[in-house]
C-alpha cells in the first residue's frame, strides 16, 4: 500500500504562526514595561503651635512715674533753678513766673471782697431797722459769695506763679527758657520719680496679643548692657490699638539699674507657649484648598501621601495654624500638585526619611 505524500504548507500559514508567536511574546511577563518611579516631594515636621523661638519687640524704657511740669497761668518764667540731669527733692520749688499780674488780680478781688462784707453789715443793720428789704439783703449775701470765689480763683492762681518738684526725682527734660513768655499748660520740664518702677513700653502687633498675659515672665536686652539679658513681667496689657499704627501697648517692669535711664531702647522678648486647643504649626506651603476653617494637607504615611482633612486656623508668619494632626507628623510641603491620594512619594530631604517610614 502506497502511503500518500503530505502537501508541504504553503508561505502564508507559515507567516501566521510566525505572526502569533510575537503575539504570545509580546503579551508576556517579561516583556511588561518597568513602572514608573515615585514622585518626588519635600516635607516638614508639624510642630506643637506657640513652640519656637518666641516674640520679639523693641520698646523704650520709661519711669512709670514721669510728670510733665507746667504752669496753671502764663506770664514771663523770670527763674529756672534746675536743667535736664539735675536731681530734685519733692516740694523743691523749680521755676517761677513774674507774679505781678497775678498778685494784681489778688488785691483786686480782696478789696472787693471787703466792699461786699461791708456792705452786708450796713444792709443787715438797716434791716434790723426796717429800712431794707429782705430781697436786698439777699442780694447783699449772694454779692459776698460771689466776690469770696473769685478771691480764692487769684489766690489758687498766686500759688501757681512757682512751680514744685511733686516727688524726688530727676529732670528728664528742660522745655523753656528764662525769660520766654509760658502759656497755661505748656511744658516746661518733665520729671521722672526714681521711686517708681522702671517700665518698657511696647506696641505689639493685635495678632500677637492672645500670647501675652499680665505677670508673664520676659527676658529684655538693652545695647547699653551688651550680653547681658535682664528679666522682667508683663505688668500691663492694653485694652485699645493705636489709631496709628494698630499695636496694642504692653508694659513690662525690669529691675531698676543705675546704667539703665529713661528713653532707652530695648528689646523683650516674650516666651511662646503651647496654646493647650491641639492645634499644630506646617509651613503655610502644605496647606491645599483652604476655604474658611476647612482644608487639606498630604500626611505622610510610611512611603505614602494620604490626603487628610484639617481645621484651617490661619496663618502666622510662614506658618498655618491647624488642627487635625499630631506633633512630629509629617506633612508634604513641595510636589503634592502631583500625586494622588495614597500614591507612593519618594522624599527629596534625606533627613526626613527616617521619620517618614512609621
Amino acid at each position: 500500500m502506497t502511503t500518500p505524500l503530505r502537501r508541504p504548507q504553503s508561505s502564508g500559514a507559515l507567516a501566521a504562526a510566525a505572526l502569533g508567536v510575537l503575539l504570545l511574546a509580546a503579551c508576556s511577563p517579561a516583556g511588561d514595561p518597568a513602572p514608573a518611579p515615585p514622585a518626588t516631594v519635600e516635607t516638614a515636621q508639624a510642630e506643637p503651635d506657640g513652640v519656637g523661638p518666641g516674640l520679639a519687640v523693641s520698646g523704650t524704657l520709661e519711669r512709670q512715674r514721669e510728670m510733665n511740669l507746667a504752669f496753671r497761668i502764663g506770664g514771663v518764667m523770670t527763674a529756672l533753678a534746675v536743667d535736664a540731669g539735675d536731681s530734685v527733692s519733692a516740694g523743691q520749688v523749680l521755676a517761677r513766673i513774674d507774679p505781678s499780674a497775678v498778685n494784681a488780680r489778688v488785691t483786686q478781688s480782696e478789696a472787693d471782697l471787703e466792699r461786699a462784707r461791708r456792705d452786708l453789715r450796713r444792709d443787715e443793720a438797716l434791716f434790723a431797722k426796717g429800712y431794707v428789704s429782705n430781697q436786698r439783703l439777699e442780694d447783699r449775701r449772694s454779692a459776698v459769695k460771689a466776690a469770696q470765689a473769685s478771691y480764692d480763683a487769684a489766690a489758687f492762681d498766686g500759688r501757681w506763679s512757682r512751680l514744685v518738684a511733686p516727688a524726688s526725682g530727676v529732670v528728664l527734660e528742660r522745655a523753656a527758657q528764662v525769660g520766654e513768655v509760658v502759656q497755661p499748660g505748656q511744658t516746661v520740664l518733665r520729671v521722672a520719680d526714681l521711686s517708681s518702677p522702671l517700665v518698657l513700653r511696647a506696641g505689639v502687633a493685635d495678632r500677637d496679643i492672645p500670647r501675652i498675659t499680665v505677670g508673664q515672665p520676659v527676658t529684655a536686652t538693652v545695647d547699653s548692657l551688651p550680653g547681658q539679658a535682664l528679666s522682667g513681667r508683663v505688668v500691663r496689657v492694653g485694652q485699645g490699638a493705636d489709631t496709628r499704627t494698630g499695636a496694642v501697648p504692653v508694659e513690662v517692669e525690669l529691675p531698676g539699674r543705675p546704667e539703665l535711664r529713661s528713653g532707652l531702647t530695648a528689646k523683650v522678648t516674650f516666651p511662646s507657649a503651647a496654646t493647650g486647643d491641639g492645634s499644630v504649626r506646617v509651613p503655610a506651603e502644605a496647606i491645599l484648598e483652604a476655604n474658611g476653617d476647612k482644608a487639606h494637607v498630604f500626611r505622610l504615611q510610611g512611603d505614602r501621601a494620604v490626603r487628610t482633612p484639617v481645621v484651617f486656623l490661619g496663618f502666622e508668619g510662614d506658618d498655618a495654624r491647624v488642627r487635625g494632626l499630631a506633633p512630629g507628623e509629617r506633612v508634604i510641603t513641595a510636589g503634592g500638585g502631583f500625586i494622588n491620594d495614597g500614591e507612593r512619594v519618594r522624599i527629596a530631604d534625606p533627613r526626613a526619611l527616617a521619620g517618614a517610614v512609621r
